[in-house]
């Protein structure tokens, strides 16, 4: 197997990055990407604000080009003009993480490459989406990757849209790679942060993807949300209480506060109904690129009540 013959060679012991890496822990954002009115530029003003507001409002990281950034919808030097520009905004006040992760393993060393030379602090890589790689591919995969940067990388289990299961007895295997140290867990199945942490130890720290605070509840160390693009002071308060101060019951009162919202941009709609929402916030980001289509107008309506129960309209015009 490639997992024995790699864990005994002389790179199978994973270093100690905690002189020379950040250690990632908080509510990041998975960023959307905004557009300009007609569709067909990213419109960087609103990126650099969007990215400030993040930060004042207390956001603990950023992750531009995942899904919620329409990464698969971006030309190359799109690509680069956002990260470019959510790197320089962010300023090193808190770190970023981009999204690298490619069908063809060769395209994503490339990407990842290129982040770190752009001053990224991580990266994060869902798993080949097309192919649907074996235990052993998926080992390769994440081996090379790891071995050609010097950064972090945050793995990103979402078998609902990438086609593949990064389940916890995999993710153990996947730890003794040097540099994969996180996950971004994206299931509705809260036992496999229980299971990673038990399996994994100090090599992996799991992210929730889905179920922030119950992931928190059970060992996750940080949320990778897509609400926080909303709602960044409640998200990264929801992380504090629950993950830092272990209050579980002020955690989970933030919880059901932006539970609406978090409903609002899970399933299909995290894409369509984030960006109408900034919009009713007062930062009109332009609609998602096709296929996907805007928010419906009936469904737009039954969002901006819940954002104006929470007192947020307009507060970013």
């Amino acid at each position: 197997m490639l997992y024995k013959q790699y864990a005994n060679s002389k790179r199978s012991k994973k270093p100690d990055f905690s002189s020379t890496m950040k250690t990632f822990r908080g509510t990041y954002t998975v960023l959307i990407t905004p557009f300009t009115a007609d569709g067909k530029h990213v419109d960087v003003p609103a990126l650099r604000k969007l990215v400030n507001w993040q930060i004042e409002e207390g956001i603990h990281g950023l992750i531009p080009l995942g899904s919620t950034g329409e990464f698969l919808s971006l030309k190359d030097a799109e690509r680069l003009e956002v990260a470019q520009t959510v790197i320089e905004a962010a300023a090193g006040r808190v770190p970023v993480l981009l999204g690298t992760g490619m069908e063809w393993t060769d395209d994503a060393i490339a990407r990842s490459r290129e982040a770190q030379e752009l001053g990224a602090d991580g990266v994060m890589v869902i798993p080949p989406f097309y192919s649907t790689p074996t235990e052993d591919e998926l080992f390769e995969h994440y081996r090379r990757i790891g071995e050609s940067i010097d950064l972090p990388i945050m793995i990103y289990n979402n078998p609902a849209t990438a086609n593949v299961d990064l389940k916890p007895e995999l993710v153990a295997r996947l730890s003794h790679i040097d540099n994969v140290s996180y996950i971004k867990e994206s299931t509705l199945e809260v036992t496999r942060v229980r299971d990673i942490v038990e399996l994994c130890g100090d090599r992996m720290t799991v992210f929730a993807g889905i179920l922030g605070y119950e992931s928190m509840c059970v060992g996750a160390q940080g949320w990778v949300a897509v609400c926080s693009n909303l709602l960044p002071k409640l998200s990264a308060r929801l992380y504090e209480c629950t993950a830092v101060e272990r209050d579980l019951d002020a955690g989970l009162a933030i919880y059901r506060e932006i539970l609406p919202i978090v409903r609002w941009v899970g399933g299909h709609r995290y894409v369509s109904a984030s960006k109408a929402g900034l919009e009713m916030m007062g930062l009109p980001v332009g609609a998602p690129r096709a296929p996907r289509l805007p928010l419906p107008q009936g469904d737009r309506e039954l969002l901006r009540a819940d954002l104006a129960a929470l007192g947020v309209l307009n507060t970013l015009s």
